[in-house]
């Protein structure tokens, strides 16, 4: 692929993701929002127990060979056509092992109704193993724009279909609805938008080096699978359904910036990443633009979910959550965490240093189970207030060993850090100012929305004019209708 053509797709590409996870994000907070009022903690709890247990298995649906697909500079047909079926091989094994563990699920939480709800979950397994090659191919060819609709539409019907059932008292099966037509609909889409079908599997075709950098990927995933969801089924099992309820939603509040800004700029750096694997001045460069805006578009969320907890919980979930907001207000640190560590594994699988990466995995996962098991004891809110401080403790060491041997710097990575870093920290003292002066006088909504106003009104800015970061934002929008200028975003300096 010639070097403009990579560029332009590249940012075509992540201002499609973009627009599309802005809308995922949109959709999965207002889902939220009405799911919250239709159903209780109760009943989130329940389905989080499951996917705390069964989601272990999940990290072995594809293998790691959609990624593998993707990072490797050449591919035949016959090898992405056995990798279909290993896949669907995998699914279906995955989907009789859950069914199997059932109850043992069901007798580790006391709770008889987890048996049937670990059943019909695993149906999800042979849904999304049909479609990881078919979506690898997409992002193979950088069609960015398609899986981004294909995610919308997904998420639509999943989600009008999960609030449907919900409405009519079904509970817990509203939730089991949205996670099983997801994967569904997002199957058929990527089938048809491909247009490929897999041929029969082949021997010797030489996926042993795939499978050998899928296994290792899979590996580290399960690694950090294990590390940062062993609190939710610590917590279902010492506190009960309701108390991981409460959690849940506040991690999901968390969680749902960091999974679509990830994933906005993740799946597109990883592609252009491993097309520029022998050039380290230009990986470089997107790297940093990747990370930058990663950054940027997460900081703010992360001052704003600690300085108006209570009140966005009362406006997202309403009053009979009230006990989520110290559990956000704690777990506000690892948005920022994630957004500083998680791009860094774009790199190391761009580079083919899974090695590396795992490493990593398995110095992260003692650290931060030893935060939960010391926060245990105090419940949700000591479970939240270990993870973010291991966390916390982690970021610069994580950094410092990911870019070792690359052409990133520590000091490229606080140049970048500190822009949106500073930003921040002006923006937080008018907003925690008005919280305090007017915050009695005001309700829940015009305190979240003043505050909101003031702090992304001096965090732009600051960010844009006394940081100097206006050109870069405003060519990344231009770049929608003009992708000579979404170019300049990506490779000045």
């Amino acid at each position: 692929m010639a070097m403009n053509d990579l560029k332009e797709r590249a940012v075509r590409g992540g201002l499609a993701k973009i627009c599309s996870q802005v809308a995922n994000f949109v959709l999965r907070t207002v889902s939220l929002m009405v799911l919250a009022r239709l159903i209780g903690p109760k009943d989130f709890g329940l389905v989080g127990m499951v996917t705390a247990v069964i989601g272990v298995l999940s990290l072995f649906k594809d293998f790691g060979l959609s990624t593998a697909t993707i990072q490797r500079a050449s591919i035949t047909d016959e090898q992405i056509s056995t990798l279909f079926w290993v896949n669907m091989l995998v699914g279906m094994i995955l989907t009789i092992v859950s069914v199997a563990v059932a109850p043992a699920v069901a007798a580790f939480y006391h709770e008889p109704r987890l048996f049937m709800l670990t059943a019909v979950l695993a149906l999800g397994f042979l849904l999304n193993a049909a479609g990881v090659q078919h979506s690898a191919v997409l992002q193979r060819q950088m069609r960015f724009t398609a899986l981004a609709v294909i995610d919308i539409i997904s998420l639509v019907i999943s989600t009008a279909a999960g609030i449907g059932i919900a409405i009519r008292g079904y509970g817990y099966w509203s939730l089991v609805a949205i996670a099983l037509l997801g994967p569904l609909v997002t199957t058929v889409g990527v089938w048809v938008t491909a247009a490929w079908v897999p041929g029969m599997p082949r021997q010797r075709v030489g996926l042993r080096p795939m499978m050998r950098f899928g296994g290792t990927v899979t590996l580290n995933g399960l690694v950090v699978y294990v590390a940062y969801n062993l609190e939710k089924v610590l917590l279902g099992r010492f506190w009960g359904a309701e108390a991981l309820g409460f959690y849940g939603r506040a991690y999901q509040l968390t969680n749902i910036p960091t999974d679509n800004l990830n994933s906005a700029v993740g799946v597109v750096a990883f592609s252009a990443l491993s097309r520029l694997q022998s050039e380290p001045e230009r990986l470089k460069s997107y790297f940093l633009k990747g990370y930058s805006l990663v950054l940027g578009l997460t900081l703010p969320i992360t001052i704003l979910c600690a300085l108006f907890a209570n009140d966005a919980i009362f406006v997202l979930l309403g009053p009979k959550w009230k006990e989520s907001a110290p559990i956000l207000r704690l777990l506000a640190p690892t948005i920022l965490a994630f957004a500083m560590i998680n791009p860094f594994g774009w790199l190391l699988y761009a580079l083919g240093r899974v090695g590396r990466s795992l490493k990593i995995a398995l110095v992260i996962a003692p650290l931060v189970i030893t935060g939960y098991l010391i926060g245990l004891p105090h419940g949700a809110k000591g479970i939240a207030l270990g993870y973010s401080a291991a966390l916390a403790l982690w970021v610069v060491p994580h950094i410092v060993w990911c870019i070792q041997d690359t052409a990133i710097s520590f000091r490229d990575v606080l140049q970048t850090l500190s822009r949106p870093l500073l930003s921040g920290i002006a923006a937080a003292a008018p907003a925690l100012a008005i919280q305090i002066v007017f915050g009695h006088l005001l309700s829940p909504l015009s305190r979240l929305i003043m505050g909101s106003t003031v702090f992304v009104s001096v965090y732009l800015g600051v960010l844009f004019y006394v940081m100097g970061q206006k050109a870069f934002y405003l060519n990344l929008l231009g770049g929608l209708r003009r992708s000579s200028v979404g170019e300049k975003a990506l490779v000045s300096a």
